[in-house]
């Protein structure tokens, strides 16, 4: 018998035998985390969450309307069923983005936040310096921290350090697609750091997501990837199962890798035909 604990889905795509995503004290059996940018409509939107079947969403406190407030995607968006991750994105200080929780939290939307700071408008990479105070002050002020970083593991350290419930390292810029470009540095982070690490930025397909979560990352999350396909629908669909087929290929253990070919069938006991 394998030593690897076995890592079964039920039809519904629920791990039955691995452990859940924890943060903030609460448990998670979906590890795709998913956004509310740039769908065609709401309809579109709610849909393609239905089916990513995520259950933590993103929202963008500065770019939306809070509830009551008008038309607003958190009027989509049922609470009772999505634990609702308001972020920071568009704050370039740690004082803003440390306001913005604020705000968020008195509008009833939690202390769990994804931080936000933002270092260059071009490349969106973050802030860390910036990043490392408000996680700090967040942190203290009792609210569940989870950091947009680069792939550093010293940072990621830090921040931990700091008092963040994760990290988030891109996995390539913000949008672009590119994949994850520094599988390597993801790796050396897993193992600096005890909280969870969730590659946030830069997936752009449903093997993408898989890589990440071969990898050993506890999590994955993605906005533009599902919004800017073709078919949102579909797309979200397959990133659910791009995410659990990683999972369980990461849980089950993967042969080691050989220079040169071993045969599959087993040459013992083989007629010699040539005597």
């Amino acid at each position: 018998m394998s030593d690897v604990p076995a890592l079964v889905m039920d039809c519904g795509g629920k791990n039955m035998y691995d452990t859940n995503l924890v943060l903030g004290g609460k448990d998670f059996s979906s590890r795709l985390i998913v956004g509310t940018g740039k769908y065609s409509s709401n309809e579109v939107m709610r849909t393609a969450i239905e089916e990513s079947g995520a259950e933590i969403v993103t929202v963008a406190i500065r770019r939306v309307a809070l509830p009551g407030s008008g038309e607003s995607i958190l009027d989509v968006i049922d609470p009772k069923r999505y634990t609702l991750l308001p972020n920071t994105a568009g704050c370039y200080t740690a004082d803003e983005a440390i306001r913005t929780c604020y705000l968020a939290r008195e509008a009833g939307l939690g202390e769990m936040v994804k931080l936000e700071v933002i270092g260059d408008q071009r490349t969106l990479f973050p802030d860390v310096q910036g990043l490392l105070e408000a996680t700090k002050t967040l942190a203290r002020d009792g609210f569940t921290v989870m950091p947009y970083t680069n792939d550093d593991p010293v940072m990621a350290k830090k921040l931990e350090d700091a008092g963040a419930a994760c990290v988030m390292p891109l996995g390539a810029p913000i949008g672009s697609g590119l994949g994850i470009r520094n599988p390597y540095n993801i790796k050396i982070i897993l193992e600096t750091v005890s909280v969870p690490v969730i590659v946030d930025a830069g997936v752009g397909t449903a093997s993408d997501a898989a890589i990440a979560m071969e990898l050993g990352c506890d999590g994955v999350l993605m906005n533009t990837a599902i919004a800017a396909a073709s078919d949102p629908v579909s797309m979200a669909k397959a990133m659910r199962l791009g995410v659990q087929a990683g999972r369980l290929a990461y849980k089950s253990g993967r042969m080691g890798k050989k220079l040169y070919a071993t045969a599959s069938s087993p040459l013992e006991g083989v007629p010699d035909w040539t005597s």
